[in-house]
């Protein structure tokens, strides 16, 4: 039996937890689906970060064949593939040599039907608008991310039909006043949700209280970006191809590459809408329409008992 995928949290972004790194371990994902029931998660996209096409394959076939038998954990809505289609001036925490130009016939046959539900890409490479056209017409979401798009490509790829954005702020273009980039296009176009990460590390409070003005509730979507060191003791994990160290900054425990640089987060969904609540001063319940209904009408996904 799985949880409920219509009640409790739907996160668009898990890499990992309790130990598993998705990338290097697709077939884990039921592990991980069943420590996420813990945080309220009910219903998650595992994430695949600039991953090979083999990983890709092996992730798919995972999904095709379901869950165990007595599987009591959150239910696998399909893989979100973050990357290969990204800027190397915005890799992030993403093998640089990870990284691929847009291919139309490497995701041939992606789609949700073949466990594909979601794809970020930078939108102003070469050949990217073409595959978001692609993936579209197959009901695949695709999002924008790890990205040096100016306000101009941004907005060509919103009208190619992108509609959301990964992580807002982080691994992208920055926000200017001159020169919007990617997070002005996106707080802009009312076509587009905006992801956040809400552990007061990845983006400032005061930031979230203006993105929450800008955009309302309603294009607001939590995510918390979770490695594998999600319910685990400080140490040293693996996202993708990268060795992470946990350790804190602030009080707040963070993920990061030996150079210092942000790699995911240790954040549980619950505590990232208590943190939003937090922040905007809002309930708890106004703040779970962010990890609730927000995603799932990303996603075309029916939920339960979200808040008014």
């Amino acid at each position: 039996m799985t949880a409920d995928s219509q009640s409790g949290y739907l996160d668009l972004q898990v890499n990992g937890a309790a130990g598993h790194d998705l990338t290097s371990d697709p077939g884990s994902v039921w592990e991980v689906g069943e420590a996420l029931v813990r945080y309220g998660v009910s219903a998650f996209l595992p994430t695949l970060v600039s991953p090979s096409w083999t990983i890709v394959d092996r992730a798919r076939s995972t999904f095709a064949a379901g869950p165990p038998a007595g599987y009591r954990g959150a239910t696998v809505l399909g893989w979100h593939v973050e990357g290969p289609f990204l800027s190397p001036a915005r890799a992030g925490a993403h093998d640089p040599a990870s990284l691929r130009s847009p291919d139309l016939a490497a995701v041939a046959d992606w789609s949700p039907a073949t466990g594909v539900r979601m794809v970020t890409l930078a939108p102003e490479l070469a050949g990217a608008l073409d595959v978001v056209a692609a993936l579209v017409d197959r009901g695949v979401v695709v999002s924008a991310g790890h990205s040096a798009a100016t306000y101009e490509q941004a907005k060509a790829g919103f009208d190619a039909g992108i509609r959301a954005v990964t992580h807002l702020f982080n691994a992208m273009s920055p926000l200017d006043h001159r020169d919007p980039g990617l997070p002005g296009a996106a707080l802009a176009d009312p076509r587009v949700t905006v992801c956040l990460i809400p552990d007061g590390l990845h983006v400032h409070p005061a930031l979230v209280r203006i993105v929450v003005a800008a955009v309302g509730r309603a294009r607001l979507a939590i995510v918390t970006d979770a490695i594998a060191a999600l319910g685990m003791p400080p140490g040293t994990y693996r996202l993708g191809g990268q060795e992470v160290v946990i350790a804190e900054a602030n009080g707040i425990p963070s993920a990061r590459l030996p150079d210092r640089r942000l790699a995911g987060s240790v954040l549980s969904m619950d505590d990232a809408v208590h943190n939003l609540a937090s922040y905007i001063g809002g309930t708890e319940d106004d703040a779970a329409r962010a990890a609730t209904s927000v995603p799932a009408a990303l996603l075309g996904v029916e939920r339960r008992g979200d808040a008014a």
